[in-house]
């Protein structure tokens, strides 16, 4: 028999333009066996056979986009396969067939790097590298915060010339950051040439938190804008979250900007979470089935914050963040303010295989609070900036004039923020609708 199906809320994530997910399920046997079902142990079509019944159990249209899905498993397991990515091809052609590219198989090492980059979380001495071509030498952009590589004093520009002994004169970035991460507890030995001075740094691994949040207090006039940006939903983003919230809080904001440009999505439950550290009360999301079962996610008057807020959006900002953005714009919360979003309204839950790969499934489509489905047309901004080709690439070049007034769009949201803070402190108001009311007559008035 079939295990019951989970609860969606519970047991899935929502994905952007690049997977994010890291939800794993285990699959029980089909009821009834097929004559090919005693072929299958320890062959390629024993994943075959898995991917399928997940496929067959979960996917969100039940008529598998008009595809004959019994027929498919037919011509998957009536083939001889000499290896398993003979039998992943097969896979992947057939999974084509749904014309969904969110429903995919991930071999072993993709999987591996998927469930890594969604728990927000590697094993390594937190480096961030890159190649200069000029110099032909591998250079350390950064260390990441609170990692081995940042305790032991190891700074950005600094040139790596050997690994455990090993010259990098000829070695890629892809290369160099497999041999300098491995198993938590052991040493690497990195030989650095900073300022024309060499010496070697011996580092131990850990297990290291990824930032996803960044946040900086800027004072725009008269007024104290805390400013936050988020890159993805992993699972450390909404403890993140809540740190830079309550940091700016301390310092004495008078309004926030939340970043979502370039955010492709990530875990549903943080992104949930996330919009309940903005919104006090109203609906976040519903999602509904295959079976058209509807769950949907409210506020818990668990906000930590009714301070105006603007979000930033752009082409690029997917599915969680749209779940985030289409919340406190439907609940009137926040101005949003950039481009349309991606419009991606699909859910998608993560399998593990038995041969260590996984299958990615969409299972559910979801709507914004007021029921809009943002499929192919994405959340609209309240007040649309539209940036010149000079002005992405400088933002491009110099990421640091993210976030300043050199950023249009976040220039927009600090003249929205300049005409309605002065207007609500002399009313008095508290009421986090009015003031995003306020700020949406101002913008109309524009």
């Amino acid at each position: 028999m079939n295990r019951p199906h989970p609860s969606i809320l519970q047991s899935v994530t929502v994905v952007g333009t690049v997977l994010l997910t890291s939800t794993v399920s285990f699959l029980n046997p089909l009821s009834s066996r097929s004559s090919h079902a005693a072929t299958l142990e320890n062959s390629p079509k024993a994943v075959l056979d898995e991917a399928w019944q997940i496929v067959n159990r979960d996917y969100v249209d039940e008529n598998f986009q008009d595809t004959d899905w019994q027929q498919v498993r037919e011509e998957l397991l009536g083939q001889e396969y000499s290896s398993r990515e003979q039998a992943y091809a097969a896979l992947r052609r057939a999974l084509a067939r749904l014309d969904d590219p969110y429903t995919r198989f991930l071999d072993p090492e993709a999987f591996e790097a998927l469930n890594e980059q969604t728990s927000g979380e590697l094993s390594g001495v937190g480096l961030r590298l890159e190649r200069d071509e000029q110099q032909q030498n591998l250079s350390i952009v950064e260390p990441i915060p609170n990692s081995p590589a940042s305790r032991e004093g190891i700074e950005g520009g600094d040139r790596i010339l050997a690994i455990d002994g090993d010259s990098t004169d000829f070695m890629g970035v892809d290369e160099a950051s497999q041999r300098i991460r491995g198993e938590i507890g052991t040493p690497v030995t990195l030989t650095i040439l900073r300022d024309q001075r060499e010496f070697d740094v011996t580092l131990v691994r850990s297990r290291i938190e990824l930032p996803a949040v960044h946040h900086s207090l800027s004072l725009e006039g008269d007024t104290r804008v805390g400013y936050i940006r988020l890159s993805e939903f992993s699972s450390h983003a909404h403890e993140q979250m809540y740190r830079a919230i309550e940091e700016l809080k301390d310092q004495g904001v008078d309004a926030f900007v939340l970043d979502l440009r370039g955010n492709p999505g990530g875990l549903l439950n943080v992104s949930i979470q996330i919009a309940r550290m903005w919104l006090n009360e109203g609906a976040i999301v519903s999602t509904v089935d295959r079976h058209g079962n509807v769950e949907a996610v409210e506020a818990t008057r668990t906000a930590l914050t009714d301070l105006p807020l603007a979000v930033l959006v752009d082409r690029n900002s997917a599915s969680a963040s749209e779940i985030v953005a289409g919340a406190l714009q439907d609940n009137e919360r926040a101005t949003i303010i950039g481009t349309p979003t991606f419009g991606k309204a699909l859910v998608q839950s993560v399998n593990s295989l038995s041969d260590g790969s996984g299958l990615a499934v969409t299972v559910a489509r979801y709507f914004t609070p007021n029921g809009t489905d943002i499929s192919e047309q994405g959340i609209f901004p309240d007040s649309r900036v539209e940036m010149t080709g000079d002005q992405q690439l400088l933002l491009s070049r110099e990421g640091d004039r993210r976030g300043t007034l050199s950023d249009p769009v976040y220039s927009r949201a600090i003249d929205l923020f300049q005409r309605q803070i002065p207007v609500a402190r002399g009313e008095g108001s508290t009421d986090a609708a009015a003031k995003v009311l306020r700020l949406k007559e101002l913008e109309a008035a524009r």
